[in-house]
């Protein structure tokens, strides 16, 4: 195993923003069965801090591709686009105002008590974060265009958040 290769090439996997989950599922089980540590129990101390690299190695690997996020994270980075997450925070007029509107919503229906209402935020969420991702696989698989590409990714960060916080006031209701 090469700890140099990238996550894709870990998993003998194209890389690509649509890779088949349950693929990945199992080419890192393969790929943990080789290197866990536990295998490497017997083993010299060089070799037994190695197996524990790779495992570490493979387990990052496989966090980072399995979320859809990350992935696209992952893919600009080795495409040398920099998404600029911590410096860069402007976004356009419009996506702000929806940002705004989707979280006085999430406040109302968190103040109110409105499981319903949360749940319907969460569901239309989901749909709108879904096809956002349609329209990155396309961005990044089919047109290489990477800057158009990191845009999306850094709205999708927000909406990630939007997502979790919705999750969040659920979870609060529920207790």
């Amino acid at each position: 195993m090469d700890l140099r290769a990238d996550h894709f090439s870990l998993f003998g996997l194209n890389r690509g923003f649509r890779i088949d989950l349950s693929d990945l599922d199992s080419r890192y089980r393969d790929v943990q069965a080789q290197v866990h540590p536990d295998r490497f129990a017997n083993a010299s101390d060089a070799e037994r801090r190695m197996s524990m690299q790779w495992a570490t190695h493979a387990n990052e690997a496989y966090q980072t591709l399995k979320k859809p996020l990350e992935r696209a994270k992952y893919l600009l980075h080795l495409a040398d686009h920099d998404i600029q997450a911590e410096n860069n925070t402007a976004m356009p007029a419009d996506f702000l105002m929806e940002q705004m509107e989707w979280r006085e919503a999430v406040m109302e229906a968190r103040n109110g008590g409105d499981h319903h209402e949360l749940e319907h935020l969460h569901n239309r969420l989901r749909g709108d974060i879904k096809s956002r991702y349609e329209e990155l696989a396309q961005l990044l698989d089919d047109e290489n265009d990477y800057a158009v590409a990191t845009d999306r990714v850094r709205r999708l960060m927000f909406l990630e958040k939007l997502l979790y916080e919705i999750d969040d006031a659920l979870a609060s209701l529920e207790d």
